[in-house]
């Protein structure tokens, strides 16, 4: 009897994940893959505690995401537009520009990784074109709940194989030799390449809006309690910023020192993604390891055609004085998206890590307003008691403000002085 209560209990808590596991999918994709396996691979363990650092000061604005909407019943853009009409017109330009250039360097990573499958290469435009296929088919179909499952077995498989990875490396130990010696990363050389690993780390914060679309959501076809959707999403978001030192780790022992100079192609770089695991369990994971990376960069595109592309409905409707999100919208915008995507696609041709660059350091200019809109709303918003968090979360905030801005004024600098 005892059993199958506790049975009962452990389907109840998996059927009540569902946002959080959403945007752990959405994150784990250039964020991990790809910007964290870089740091290891340049730097070694140097870039451990900023990428650590940045999960912790994002994480009070993405919380938001819960401690609103649970609390309230609307999303993070009804309480933009309560704010005032200006404030969700800015969230709604931005989300407009990262929608596709983010949907867009997933589109062409999905594809490359698609790529090294097929028996025959094709250009990357053709694999992007499949791709978007059936990610339109898929969500134009309405297919929200098969999107939730899938999420779930994909982050599921992803944590246990990436895990294995980084065992077997820690065992087999670190390939640089004894004498090698690597760059510091804590040089004004290096700040572009630190703006691009924080930018989607653990996601682009515009995510967290999408976030509490789909509680809202959520909430409409079963009960969640202000307890269960934060376990939800600090299962997701802690299990994103564990997986980015791991990410790094592979980086570090696999690559780093190592003389391989990574692809900046799509198709190349896929082969050294899978070749790292292969190299690390074994040859015979490389099958398994390709689907499980092609499976997870497909989910984050997934993830974020439709988040994106909800939020910027709904923003619409909200300017209209509705805070409905009609399919036929959905659709439209949808379909405008897919169409810009593909077409950036088409201009960056095969030429993957620029693309990625592109959009983690947009996601990084843009992440400072996003955060201080969900601070302001939290702030003055009356919250349930459960996900206040108490003095620790708005001194969190306080000091995840002045980082990020903090930061991109030094890059500004940088970059333009």
């Amino acid at each position: 009897m005892r059993v199958k209560q506790q049975y009962a209990s452990i389907q109840r808590v998996i059927r009540s994940l569902g946002p959080g596991i959403l945007m752990a999918t959405a994150a784990i994709g250039g964020s991990h893959l790809v910007a964290a396996t870089q740091a290891g691979a340049n730097y070694g363990w140097q870039l451990a505690l900023l990428i650590l650092a940045v999960n912790i000061f994002k994480y009070p604005f993405f919380r938001a995401a819960v401690s609103y909407t649970v609390s309230s019943g609307q999303s993070l853009q009804q309480g933009y537009a309560r704010m005032g009409r200006g404030y969700l017109v800015a969230a709604l330009g931005v989300n407009c520009i990262a929608a596709v250039v983010n949907a867009a360097a997933l589109l062409m990573f999905s594809a490359s990784l698609l790529g090294y499958f097929l028996p025959v290469a094709l250009p990357i435009p053709i694999l992007s074109a499949l791709v978007l296929a059936s990610i339109l088919f898929i969500l134009l179909a309405g297919h929200f709940s098969a999107m939730n499952k899938i999420a779930k077995l994909i982050m599921f498989v992803l944590v246990v194989s990436t895990l294995v990875a980084a065992t077997a490396a820690a065992v087999n130990g670190p390939v640089a030799p004894a004498s090698f010696k690597s760059e510091s990363p804590w040089s004004l050389v290096a700040i572009g390449f630190l703006v691009v690993t924080m930018g989607w780390m653990p996601a682009p914060i515009e995510i967290s809006a999408i976030t509490s679309l789909w509680l809202k959501r959520q909430k409409q076809t079963q009960s969640v309690t202000p307890t269960s959707a934060l376990f939800d999403f600090n299962l997701g978001y802690i299990t994103t910023m564990l997986l980015a030192l791991v990410f790094l780790a592979l980086g570090a022992l696999v690559l780093h020192g190592s003389g391989q100079v990574l692809a900046s192609g799509g198709i190349g770089f896929s082969q050294q993604l899978v070749d790292l695991y292969a190299n690390t369990i074994g040859e015979w994971s490389r099958w398994l390891i390709a689907i499980i990376a092609f499976l997870c960069i497909f989910g984050s595109a997934l993830t974020v055609y439709d988040g994106y592309c909800r939020a910027i409905t709904e923003a619409f409707s909200l300017l209209k004085g509705s805070a409905d999100i009609p399919q036929k919208q959905f659709s439209g915008v949808l379909t405008v998206v897919a169409i810009i995507s593909f077409t950036i696609v088409l201009f960056f041709k095969s030429a993957l890590l620029a693309m990625l660059g592109f959009a983690m350091t947009l996601a990084f200019i843009t992440t400072p307003l996003f955060a201080w809109l969900n601070h302001r709303l939290v702030k003055m918003s009356s919250l349930d008691e459960t996900l206040k968090g108490g003095r620790w979360l708005v001194v969190l905030s306080y000091v995840g403000l002045v980082y990020l801005f903090g930061f991109l004024a030094v890059f500004l600098w940088w970059k333009f002085i």
